[in-house]
């Protein structure tokens, strides 16, 4: 069985999107899976499957929020492997900065940098980016609410045809942990 977390877009936000994560959690198990818990409020459930399709483990979800809640919520399923490799790969030196300073945007495909052209990094100092695997780092050290530079990576001309979803680097570390195979530590070394 792998471990995955599932990471849904845009609910429970000002009462907009309203999934209660005891019935998420209820929905999973309903589902099939295995090991299900959530993470805050906002849209982070892990769980076990047999499958190694996150594509399908997704649109399965997505089908069955829109059935129970009446709305749809766009979903990205990834295994606890990727969600650690692209921890691992942050260009920003997490361990010094405070969690809500780092953010990464997961990517329902792999991004071209060519969307993000237009953007001059050096505009937005002392916040920058960085892409990675489907995903991209975002640093900035007053916050997501005051980025400046996170506000132009958002724009349609750059996010257009694209499912994505943002955590904050204390929820990335969280999700690393829950997904961590048995027996090892949030670094991947053996408990």
């Amino acid at each position: 069985m792998t471990m995955y977390a599932a990471l849904l877009r845009g609910i429970n936000v000002s009462g907009h999107k309203r999934v209660p994560m005891a019935e998420l959690r209820a929905l999973l198990t309903e589902l099939g899976h295995g090991d299900v818990r959530t993470h805050l409020q906002s849209g982070n459930a892990v769980f076990s499957s047999a499958s190694d399709d996150e594509n399908a483990l997704a649109a399965e979800l997505e089908r069955a929020i829109e059935q129970r809640f009446g709305f749809p919520v766009p979903c990205l399923v990834r295994d606890g492997a990727y969600l650690a490799a692209v921890a691992a790969a942050c260009p920003f030196p997490a361990a010094e900065l405070e969690g809500k300073q780092l953010h990464i945007t997961y990517y329902d495909r792999p991004v071209d940098a060519g969307r993000f052209a237009r953007i001059d990094p050096t505009a937005y100092l002392p916040e920058a980016f960085g892409l990675g695997d489907r995903a991209l780092y975002l640093y900035a050290p007053d916050g997501l609410g005051r980025s400046k530079l996170a506000e132009a990576l958002s724009r349609s001309s750059v996010t257009k045809d694209i499912v994505a979803t943002s955590r904050n680097w204390n929820t990335v570390a969280r999700l690393v942990e829950l997904t961590a195979p048995t027996g090892t530590t949030h670094d991947g070394a053996s408990a």
